[in-house]
């Protein structure tokens, strides 16, 4: 559970959100030059100048998060990340926490699946400040042992009430059923009794051999001077110690064969939540400008294909999507929705069947150009400040993709046909046959129709996630 300093904006690392440029002409994305510094301890530094407001933002990267977690202890390496800005250098967390607010800025930790990250914005006569948190907060962290055994207390009674809201944790259990022991398996906040494992030496292990200088992607953009900056950046950073650990290494998750049904007794709930799953595309993956395309038409946006079949046309929802998430080494689809127990069944059926019609058809003509039109119409809006920046060049420097990933996205969205929407989502959707269904509501209600899906996996949404699905096929 990411906590936050000064009134932090939320960082999402997973989302990787977008960019700051110039919007020169329709089909051009122009970025200000970027220094592009790699440091002999392996630290890498990307500074980007922009003086139209004197504000500086940046976005660490440290590579690790959830997929280093040890069996039994998921949730270690976001609560590492968290405790970061705990006590670091000679401030305490109170003493860190009014430095940055006493001058206005932001600043905070926390985990994601692949990765460790930090980020902030201060106004640019601060950078010295700056600098120097962040440097104490990496490179000297004090992990006092009053504030472990505060954080983690407050973890998991974050981990147990957010499941007092079905909505919050379905896809989760979908997730963390689907993907089995594979590392992208590893929820990044862990459960209440993952977390309650986690000592305070398992944090400073964890800092030691997985957060380094050879880890480190940082990003800066904003009112300063690039020569300056980064003069400023190897002093504070160049003599920082590589992990001591190696990178966690992770293979292809499997596709999913077959139907495999997991119930998740909540026997409170007058709802139905619902999950259907199956491996993905990786973050790099070839197709992904295509895959773009293809799943804000079919379940992206408020338009697309399943939220128009379930709750446009048929009412059965407030809301339906899909999600892909993409990761170094594959991904996954999630197909989610709720509704009314007692229309549970007639969803599932529904949201079936648009994944069958969408893999028989792909997009017609309209429907495509309209896609393409959407994205290109949004990219803009994601790429205006220097927040956004600092983080979208972390995140594809994180993932090796170059500028041409931020510069020619619009034209390479703009030329995706029919044809290749066709053949990726063939490729990359699941056949209805072929998927893990999650299902969140009251058991007894549900059993039997869940049944007729495939063979089914129960367990109680009052106990850990973890602990209730160990030993599940």
């Amino acid at each position: 559970m990411s906590g936050l300093v000064g009134g932090w904006r939320a960082v999402a690392c997973a989302a990787l959100v977008g960019a700051a440029v110039s919007h020169a002409a329709a089909q051009e994305i122009v970025l200000p030059t970027i220094r592009d510094v790699t440091l002999p301890n392996g630290a890498r530094l990307l500074l980007a100048e922009r003086h139209d407001v004197p504000l500086i933002s940046y976005t660490a990267y440290l590579r690790g998060g959830a997929v280093s977690d040890p069996p039994g202890k998921e949730g270690l390496a976001s609560l590492t990340a968290e405790m970061l800005r705990k006590g670091a250098g000679t401030w305490s967390a109170r003493a860190l926490a009014e430095a940055v607010d006493g001058v206005g800025g932001t600043f905070g930790t926390g985990g994601a699946q692949e990765a460790c990250y930090a980020a902030g914005e201060f106004l640019s006569r601060d950078q010295e400040l700056m600098i120097e948190t962040l440097r104490a907060v990496l490179c000297e962290p004090t992990f006092p042992d009053s504030e472990f055994t505060k954080l983690r207390a407050q973890t998991i009674e974050a981990l147990t009430a957010r499941k007092q809201d079905p909505g919050n944790v379905y896809r989760l259990y979908g997730a963390a059923f689907f993907f089995g022991d594979h590392p992208y398996g590893r929820p990044v906040d862990g459960d209440e009794g993952s977390v309650a494992a986690i000592t305070r030496d398992d944090v400073v292990r964890c800092y030691r051999e997985q957060i380094g200088a050879d880890r480190l992607t940082l990003s800066v953009v904003g009112d300063f001077s690039a020569k300056t900056m980064e003069r400023r950046l190897r002093a504070a950073f160049g003599g920082w110690r590589r992990a001591e650990g190696a990178i966690p290494a992770i293979g292809e998750p499997e596709r999913r064969t077959g139907r495999r049904v997991l119930l998740v007794d909540a026997p409170e709930a007058t709802q139905a939540y619902f999950a259907l799953l199956n491996a993905g595309a990786s973050r790099t993956d070839p197709d992904r400008d295509v895959l773009d395309v293809a799943n804000t038409a079919f379940g992206g946006r408020y338009t697309s294909m399943l939220n128009t079949a379930l709750r446009i046309k048929s009412g059965l929802t407030y809301g339906a999507s899909c999600r892909l998430s993409s990761y170094w080494r594959g991904g996954s689809i999630s197909i989610g929705s709720f509704t009314q127990t007692e229309s549970a069944k007639r969803a599932i059926d529904l949201a079936l069947e648009t994944l069958q019609g969408f893999r028989e058809a792909g997009l017609d003509s309209a429907t495509l150009a309209s896609s393409r039109n959407y994205l290109n119409g949004q990219f803009p809006t994601d790429l205006e400040t220097a927040g956004q920046l600092a983080g979208r060049l972390a995140s594809d420097a994180f993932f090796g993709l170059g500028r041409d990933e931020i510069t020619g996205y619009p034209a390479r969205i703009a030329a995706v046909d029919g044809e290749a929407v066709r053949r990726v989502v063939r490729r990359v959707y699941p056949q209805v046959d072929d998927l893990d269904i999650a299902i969140v509501g009251n058991a007894d209600a549900l059993r039997a129709m869940a049944a007729e899906y495939g063979p089914v996996t129960e367990i109680k949404l009052s106990t850990p996630m973890l602990e209730a699905l160990r030993g599940s096929p």
